[in-house]
């Protein structure tokens, strides 16, 4: 049974969804004002990972994730830029479908924007309101915070720890409030702002309370796993919970899931773009394969840092080349292979044991750390099958099937190209050449020591490189 730490519990829990067939699943989505950054991409992939390994456990899954396109960052962006908030937003969307497309994340099922759900905002705030859970104040709207007990249990923290650091806010928002620990439903409109016209007055909505609308509205009042960046975890996702239990009476999500930050400098310090310390993927995938990128971040377990620098994609980079080289060779002995041999049902056998491995290690809160490395396992054993005087089309076939949909759950897809395993061949040489030159010995022994683990072995003559294949 696949288990997931719960952030709110603090511990595992077996998952058992609402409904035993599909899974509905909500995660906090980008705001639209720039290029994702990697730190941002790392969410996206985290939980296009998991998404697809429920997939493949047999789920369907209602996967929607959000854009916020109306916020003080994107207003300030679109008067910097001479564009209004919704070409600025626009503009950006469209980025982040070309660039996470880039890196084999699956599309959501829906993608809402705030702008499209503004009646509904109101109207869910009109709720609370009603409920006594919200107060309008001067053109705008707060949530009274201390009303809802259970405020900060997912976060972790007291009533009267939160209250030492919002008693020391202040400015005109503060003074509007009943209590400083009061967040934020509706903003009463600036002077040349974008705006909606409301009970209250012209204004925009909080930034919390848009996820709480657009996750009900698409998926229930309670949704089986919400998940997002261990920076939202508060107050953004507390005051979500807050805000849709307050309205609906009913648990917001069962499961939330935070993944944690992708990490730059001998520090560890966060990537952020208020750190000024990013790497856009828009940028990135124009100098490093987009495919090396993604297993980089999808072979980490969810909830721990990833240190991003040139080693770790380097290191990405050898270990995909692992893969696909046995992948290409694999494909090339099967063009000569028998039907099946007495072997097959033993090594069939293997493959089953293999992938029920696969399965314990993923169903531990998808660590995708030990399942790559059940992968590693599988290619080790193809390389020594395929060293064989001859091969099963069953067994080559199960093989096949078996690595391809399970990369497919890491973002990587492995295909079948006429010649590419030729052509990857000359490219490693090539790479080699170039590192011999630059006299990185390192990676030029790494490169032959790669080949030669695919059965290639490279004859360094007068003439440049030659290859051949062990079997040939």
């Amino acid at each position: 049974m696949i288990q997931i730490y719960n952030t709110l519990t603090r511990k595992k829990e077996d998952f058992q969804p609402i409904n035993p067939e599909q899974v509905t699943m909500y995660v906090c989505g980008p705001t639209v004002y720039n290029y994702i950054h990697i730190g941002n991409a790392r969410s996206s992939v985290a939980f296009d990972t998991v998404r697809k390994y429920l997939e493949y456990r047999g789920y369907n899954v209602h996967y929607v994730s959000n854009f916020t396109d109306v916020d003080d960052k994107i207003i300030r962006a679109a008067k910097e830029q001479k564009m209004t908030p919704k070409e600025l937003a626009d503009y950006y969307i469209e980025a982040f479908k070309k660039d996470t497309g880039a890196l084999n994340i699956k599309e959501a099922c829906e993608h809402p924007r705030v702008v499209e759900h503004m009646d509904d905002i109101i109207a869910f705030i009109e709720d609370l309101i009603e409920k006594d859970y919200a107060y309008a104040s001067r053109g705008d709207v707060y949530y009274r915070t201390r009303r809802f007990k259970k405020y900060g249990q997912l976060s972790d923290q007291s009533i009267d720890e939160l209250e030492v650091g919002a008693s020391q806010r202040t400015g005109v928002e503060q003074a509007k409030k009943e209590d400083p620990l009061d967040f934020a439903l509706w903003k009463s409109a600036k002077p040349e702002e974008i705006f909606w016209e409301s009970p209250w007055g012209q204004g925009r909505p909080g930034w919390h309370i848009e996820c709480s609308v657009m996750a009900t509205k698409h998926l229930g009042n309670t949704i089986d796993i919400h998940g997002g960046g261990q920076d939202l975890e508060f107050p953004h996702h507390e005051n979500e919970i807050a805000q849709s239990e307050a309205k609906t009476d009913q648990t917001f999500a069962n499961y939330w899931m935070h993944n944690g930050y992708v990490t730059v400098g001998e520090g560890g310090e966060k990537m952020s773009k208020s750190l000024g310390n990013f790497v856009t993927v828009h940028e990135l995938i124009k100098q490093v394969d987009p495919e090396v990128i993604r297993f980089a971040l999808s072979t980490t377990q969810y909830r721990r840092p990833i240190p991003f620098n040139e080693q770790t994609l380097q290191d990405a980079k050898t270990n995909l080349d692992k893969i696909r080289m046995s992948f290409q060779n694999l494909l090339f002995r099967s063009q000569s292979s028998v039907e099946s041999l007495a072997t097959d049902s033993e090594n069939l056998a293997t493959l089953a044991t293999f992938e029920e491995k696969f399965q314990i290690e993923m169903d531990d809160d998808f660590n995708t750390a030990n399942g790559i490395t059940v992968v590693y396992e599988v290619v080790k054993w193809l390389n020594h099958y395929l060293e064989q005087a001859e091969v099963s089309t069953k067994v080559c076939l199960a093989v096949k099937e078996l690595l391809q949909t399970w990369l497919h759950i890491f973002g990587i897809e492995l295909v079948e190209e006429a010649g590419s395993l030729d052509e990857k061949v000359e490219a490693l040489i090539a790479e080699r050449n170039q590192a011999r030159q630059d006299k990185n010995f390192a990676r030029s022994d790494e490169i032959r020591d790669l080949l030669k683990e695919e059965g290639i072995v490279l004859e360094d003559t007068a003439q440049g490189t030659r290859w051949r294949r062990l079997n040939d």
